[in-house]
């Protein structure tokens, strides 16, 4: 089934190929520039930290419904183990193995593809089983801190979590602006809230997956003409799931990081940094969130923190 119209004609409006070279691996990430961190360093007043992520466990949101996401499994390779012989300092180490997306993380550009491309027009072919993404792969983003923004559209809306068939739209975007009381600009990296993360930490996975809040088809052009760098929010799937159009699947997930470029996160929890957002009246911080640089992956596990 081909891509509808209406698809191609937002495609079209936001798409970013070629603006920062033909050659470019990191899209909507170049607007975080030198002046942007400086900026956002200003943004501190107080130093709170308040941690953004998930913990990574076993026991973690992924249920089986994407083929492959497995949730982390921690096992002990040496306890005490004198390397040197009898009497030496004894060393303990782990390992893990886990899907990339399993919890907390960002997306790369080359996560999805759309009529055989990825990002800035290059084939999806170039991801391959034993290399990974040979374009495009989350260790190409190297460091993203800038700005952070929290738009609150739960709160906006007069409610603590957003029904499971709410599409946020760019009024709701507008809206949560409003009660931010600042205005997103370049370089930001923009945290929308449903509160749909609440249901996980409830402990009910399957239901915090589905049916989910979550960004409308219409809500890429609003990111595009304020030019922000990435988004991430508080579900498992980033945009409405099941779909507001039938069967157009996973619709913003092409036009963010195939047509603009532009890394998108999920799984991130919001709720400790809506709370503070809200006692202090302002909703921008520093945000640091580092990818894990694994080469040529299409995403990463990330523990983002953000700084009041």
């Amino acid at each position: 089934m081909s891509l509808p119209v209406e698809f191609h004609d937002i495609a079209g409006r936001v798409n970013n190929w070629g603006r920062w070279g033909a050659d470019d691996e990191r899209g909507t990430l170049n607007l975080i520039t030198d002046e942007v961190v400086r900026a956002a360093a200003t943004e501190v007043r107080t130093g709170r930290r308040v941690p953004l992520a998930l913990p990574l466990q076993q026991d973690g949101v992924q249920t089986g419904m994407i083929p492959g996401r497995v949730n982390p499994l921690h096992v002990m390779v040496q306890i005490n183990q004198e390397l040197f012989g009898p009497g030496t300092v004894a060393c303990s180490d782990d390992a893990v193995t886990m899907g990339l997306q399993a919890a907390t993380h960002w997306d790369a550009l080359t996560h999805v593809s759309h009529s055989g491309r990825l990002y800035n027009g290059r084939p999806a072919g170039t991801i391959t089983a034993h290399g990974g993404a040979e374009f495009g792969g989350i260790d190409k983003a190297r460091h993203i801190v800038s700005r952070g923004v929290l738009l609150d559209v739960a709160r906006a809306c007069g409610t603590d979590r957003l029904p499971g068939g709410h599409a946020v739209t760019p009024e709701d975007l507008d809206a949560a602006e409003e009660l931010a009381g600042t205005r997103v600009r370049a370089g930001d990296i923009v945290l929308v809230r449903t509160g749909q993360v609440q249901v996980c930490l409830a402990g009910d996975k399957h239901g915090y997956g589905y049916p989910s809040p979550g960004l409308s088809i219409r809500t890429p052009e609003w990111f595009h003409a304020r030019d922000v760098a990435a988004v991430a929010n508080d579900t498992l799937t980033f945009e409405i799931f099941p779909p507001e159009i039938e069967n157009l699947w996973l619709p913003v997930h092409a036009l963010h990081l195939v047509e603009m470029g532009m890394p998108q996160g999920q799984n991130w929890n919001l709720e400790k940094l809506s709370t503070a957002c809200g006692e202090t009246g302002r909703y921008t911080f520093l945000l640091s969130a580092m990818p894990e640089p694994f080469v040529g992956a299409t995403g990463t596990p990330v523990a983002p923190v953000a700084i009041l």
